[in-house]
């Protein structure tokens, strides 16, 4: 079994509805998006999945929401961008991209800062 991974950085507003405390206001975060990918097996040329393709795939998900207010996007109509939130949403449409019989979406990471994160994994 390979696991591979890449990181990226967004920057973004948020606040959590209902939270009782300082997060209730809008405040923002440099944001990482931690994507950890297996793979059964190599290809012809000895890679278990390109980097490239999973970095292609999470900068596009994550164009949407960088220099923006997560609250006010469609992304975020019916959730609370909370991190364990933007993880699962990030694990799902992730997989839709790159999961096939030999390849998948291991687990995703959000970070709010470098010292506390949220994952998501089935």
């Amino acid at each position: 079994m390979f696991e591979l991974r890449v990181k990226l950085d967004f920057p973004a507003a948020h606040h959590l509805e209902g939270y009782p405390g300082d997060c209730a206001r809008p405040h923002g975060h440099n944001w990482g998006l931690e994507v950890f990918a297996r793979s059964k097996r190599l290809d012809s040329i000895g890679m278990a999945i390109d980097f490239r393709t999973l970095k292609t795939a999470a900068k596009d998900l994550i164009a949407p929401w960088d220099h923006q207010d997560l609250n006010t996007l469609p992304d975020f109509k019916d959730i609370n961008p909370s991190a364990e939130a933007i993880a699962k949403l990030a694990f799902d449409r992730l997989s839709l991209q790159v999961n096939n019989d030999e390849t998948w979406i291991q687990k995703v990471t959000i970070w709010e800062n470098e010292r506390c994160s949220a994952s998501y994994f089935n």
